[in-house]
């Protein structure tokens, strides 16, 4: 059991510290100043662990990166998207907002799919598969996919807090303008990361 506990912690240390002002957590903070935290954390637990999982299977069979250049171009241009889209706003009727209160699985959907985009090809899920390469055996494996799981929902999860108590004590215009420039932002970083530095 100690290759378990030792990757683990290996993978929970290295994705905690590079998740620390990522694109992924930025966009936490964003969801958490609109919705409510858990829903967003049930998301994001979601998402990594696929991604993750997805990562620790590719980097134990060829020990190499994925070839992400296009998926992190289209992951841009869907973040500028999603960017504008809020900027321009919408307006919920009181039926409409009823309906949104019980959509947790819509608000699920959302962050889950914005996460799997941002995370694929992200440092964190090359990280991943870069510690999984590493790995011998199933135990280093699963511990690798656990470790690396938890450490980005930690790091992630302080950025849901925060943008939680942030988005009660902010003007709703406020938080949209936000996001959206944040949403930008991340869209921005995507492209320059994929098509500059890459």
């Amino acid at each position: 059991m100690e290759p378990f506990f030792v990757s683990t912690a290996v993978g929970f240390g290295v994705i905690f510290a590079a998740e620390l002002g990522d694109k992924s957590q930025l966009m936490a903070l964003t969801f958490a100043t609109r919705y409510r935290p858990w829903p967003i954390i049930a998301a994001i637990t979601a998402a990594t662990a696929l991604v993750h999982l997805a990562s620790v299977l590719l980097g134990a069979a060829v020990g190499a990166a994925l070839p992400t250049t296009a998926i992190a171009v289209v992951a841009g241009l869907a973040f500028i998207g999603f960017g504008v889209w809020t900027f321009r706003g919408d307006s919920l009727d009181e039926d409409e907002e009823q309906k949104a209160e019980r959509a947790g699985r819509s608000v699920f959907l959302t962050v889950a799919v914005a996460f799997l985009l941002a995370e694929l090809g992200d440092k964190t899920m090359l990280a991943t598969i870069t510690l999984a390469a590493r790995d011998d055996g199933f135990a280093e494996i699963a511990g690798t996919w656990l470790g690396s799981t938890v450490g980005m929902v930690a790091a992630d999860a302080l950025a849901i807090v925060l943008g939680y108590h942030l988005g009660k004590r902010l003007p709703e215009r406020a938080v949209a303008i936000g996001a959206g420039v944040l949403f930008v932002l991340i869209g921005v970083w995507l492209l320059v990361d994929a098509l500059l530095l890459g």
